[in-house]
């Protein structure tokens, strides 16, 4: 195993195993509350912290970014280690079991490893740039459907971008005229996951972070799969919009939303 794959998996596991332990240990939290708010702020620093503590016993130069709080520890800003914890923090304080930890390694900002792990279900998900991706220790192949009627595409509602929901639904009503089903996971790490292990077959989704891609793109790519922007351009990193699959589905949602959405899409 790759020395560093091994630091980002134990990482992942500490940190997943703190959040499985205090899933069931309140009520289910009410999001509103600012007191409940304190009590997952305090879990996912918590949780960042005995990520961060993994790395740095490893490799003290390297800097960690937790993106959650955007804390940066570490000198060498040429190798970071990018954690999302807790995805989706209101999924863990509804006690919803889709939740994630993903931990990616990036050097001179193109991404060389990447960990998302399932607390809930025990799935570990990892890829090496180059050496393909697993699920415990099972190699991954995403989905060789060749028809988009036969596709289940996961997708997510832009909470942060609510001023675009109006004409996401628009593009969301063709593609379900055209696919097979949607999935919502409401955990942007594990639609990238499944994604990468055939559980779903394309991805469409809009207004993410950085932080949520990161993982889940080398995950998909080095399960043979596509990741692109709403352009089939190479700016999803930047626009945070996501259609991802394998190439002939990749191509099938390009053209669709090419043909009835032109005068939408580089509008969000």
């Amino acid at each position: 195993m790759h020395p560093m794959l091994n630091i980002a998996i134990r990482g992942a596991r500490k940190a997943g195993d703190f959040l499985a332990k205090h899933f069931d240990t309140n009520d289910a939290i009410d999001v509103s509350n600012q007191s409940n708010q304190n009590i997952i702020n305090y879990i996912n620093h918590e949780a960042e912290r005995l990520i961060t503590e993994v790395i740095h016993k490893y490799y003290p130069q390297h800097a960690v970014i937790n993106a959650n709080n955007r804390e940066l520890s570490g000198i060498d800003r040429d190798i970071q280690w990018i954690n999302n914890i807790i995805d989706n923090s209101t999924n863990f304080m509804k006690r919803i079991p889709n939740i994630a930890v993903s931990v990616a390694l990036r050097i001179k900002e193109r991404t060389e490893l990447a960990v998302i792990y399932d607390p809930m279900r025990n799935e570990l998900f990892s890829a090496i740039r180059g050496h393909g991706a697993q699920m415990n220790g099972y190699r991954l192949r995403s989905s060789t459907i060749r028809d988009l009627e036969s596709t289940i595409l996961a997708i997510n509602f832009p909470f942060q971008k609510k001023q675009n929901t109006t004409k996401y639904i628009v593009i969301l009503n063709q593609l379900l005229l055209q696919c097979l089903d949607f999935r919502c996971t409401g955990s942007i790490a594990l639609d990238f996951a499944y994604l990468a292990a055939g559980k779903v077959d394309g991805l469409f989704e809009i207004g993410l972070k950085q932080s949520n891609i990161i993982s889940g793109e080398l995950l998909v790519r080095e399960s043979g799969g596509l990741v692109t922007d709403f352009n089939g351009g190479n700016n999803h990193l930047f626009s945070g919009n996501i259609i991802a699959g394998n190439p002939r589905i990749v191509k099938s949602m390009l053209s669709l939303i090419r043909e009835h959405f032109s005068n939408i899409i580089n509008s969000f």
